[in-house]
This record gives C-alpha cells, sequence and structure tokens, in this order.
C-alpha cells in the first residue's frame, strides 16, 4: 500500500504537489468513487483513474546481455525444473529472454520487459543477424560451406543463405538472419559437421564481448538504439 499522492507520481503524472491539486478538485477516483482524502491508500487491487483515465505505473525498462551458459533452458518456468536462464538475472522487476537458445547452447542471450524493443528483434522484417561459432572435430570441407551458404533443408524448410567462414581450425563463423528452432545444430547436421560446441556472439550490432559465462550486464543507450 502507499499514499495515494505518491502513487500518481509513481505513475508518471505529475509530482505529488500536483497530485494533491487533482485529488482536492475531485480528479482522482478509485474504484470509480471520488476520492478527496490525500492520506487514503492505494492497494494494488484499486483502480485508479484521473478524470476518467486508467492510470498505472510506469515499470522500469530493462534491457540485459547475458552470457548464458550450458545446462540453462531459455523459458521462465520448465516443467523438468531445469535451471532456467532468468534465475541467473538479479533485478527487482520481471524479465524474459528474446528468442531462444537451445539447453547445451552458450553465449549471447538478450533479455527485457520492453515488448516494442522485443519485437524488433525477433520481427523477421528486420532480418537482424545472428553470429554462431561452431567448434567441430572433423575437417571441414568447401563443399559443406558453399552447401550452407546456398542453403539446406532441415526438414521440411530450406534455410535463407548464410554467411559462412572458417576462422582456424575446425572452427566456423555462421552467421544467420533467421530463427527456426535449432537451426545452426541442423544445417550442420545435414551437412555432416560433428558439431562439439555451439555459441552465439554477435546480435545484429550487439556484440558479446568478454562477458564472462553466467554473467550479465545493462545494455548501453547506444546498443539499444543501434542493434539493428
Amino acid at each position: 500500500m502507499e499514499r495515494l499522492n505518491k502513487y500518481i507520481a509513481s505513475c508518471g503524472i505529475c509530482s505529488r504537489r500536483k497530485a494533491d491539486e487533482l485529488i482536492s478538485k475531485g480528479k482522482v477516483t478509485i474504484n470509480d468513487k471520488v476520492v478527496k482524502d490525500m492520506g487514503r491508500q492505494v492497494n494494488i487491487e484499486d483502480i485508479v483513474k484521473i478524470d476518467g483515465k486508467i492510470i498505472t505505473k510506469e515499470e522500469k525498462k530493462v534491457y540485459i546481455m547475458l552470457n548464458k551458459p550450458k545446462g540453462y533452458v531459455t523459458t521462465s518456468h520448465d516443467q523438468f525444473n531445469r535451471k532456467s536462464v532468468v534465475d541467473l538475472i538479479d533485478e527487482d522487476v520481471r524479465v524474459y529472454p528474446i528468442g531462444r537458445l537451445d539447453m547445451y547452447t552458450e553465449g549471447l542471450l538478450l533479455l527485457t520487459n520492453d515488448g516494442e524493443f522485443s519485437n524488433k528483434i525477433m520481427h523477421p522484417h528486420n532480418k537482424i543477424e545472428k553470429t554462431y561459432i561452431v567448434t567441430t572435430d572433423t575437417k571441414i570441407s568447401q563443399e559443406q560451406i558453399e552447401s550452407l551458404k546456398r542453403g539446406v533443408d532441415i526438414g521440411g524448410y530450406i534455410t535463407k543463405p548464410a554467411k559462412v567462414k572458417i576462422t582456424k581450425n575446425n572452427t566456423l563463423e555462421i552467421i544467420i538472419s533467421e530463427g527456426k528452432n535449432r537451426q545452426v545444430r541442423k544445417m550442420c547436421e545435414v551437412v555432416g559437421i560433428n558439431l562439439l560446441n555451439l555459441r552465439r556472439i554477435k546480435i545484429g550490432n550487439i556484440k558479446l564481448g568478454n562477458l564472462q559465462s553466467g554473467k550479465y550486464r545493462y545494455l548501453t543507450k547506444e546498443e539499444k538504439e543501434n542493434v539493428i
């Protein structure tokens, strides 16, 4: 519970002093009843309106980069009680992952409570590229690389052309702009690459950098605004 004027201010409407003026003028209702008591307390179930319009608290928008470790799922509630990435986030607001990484894939994962930002990242129209590092125990042929570049059938779906290059022995960099379930793993399986480790290092213009496994940080203003 909190005082009505404080609640109005926390909704971003005005200062507490201005809120007192609105209350005294009969412009504020709680559960459709006019309230002029400055000391009135607001419960979480109460519906507060000013001039007939419902007001709600402004939720703090959070934008987080996590270096996801292996062994964590990217769902908030797992039916098998496996460890979830949200358990690694110690914030006073609820956040959710933008997209998914499978349990055995590590690396860059974004989390937020901003639906518009999440949609910006996920919407196919924006074609935001995701960069992965693939480690294998076999020699990679040029034919395999060319197949990945052209697109492969991963089970009723032909992947769009990918950017693929060898970065060092038995290590590939694969860049895709899609987000099909376990897509990179399936692409490698189709062309005969035995994938040992899969790590995402970049989403759009946001780079994982040297963030330690299991750790997270807030996105910078520049990263938020220039993700595409």
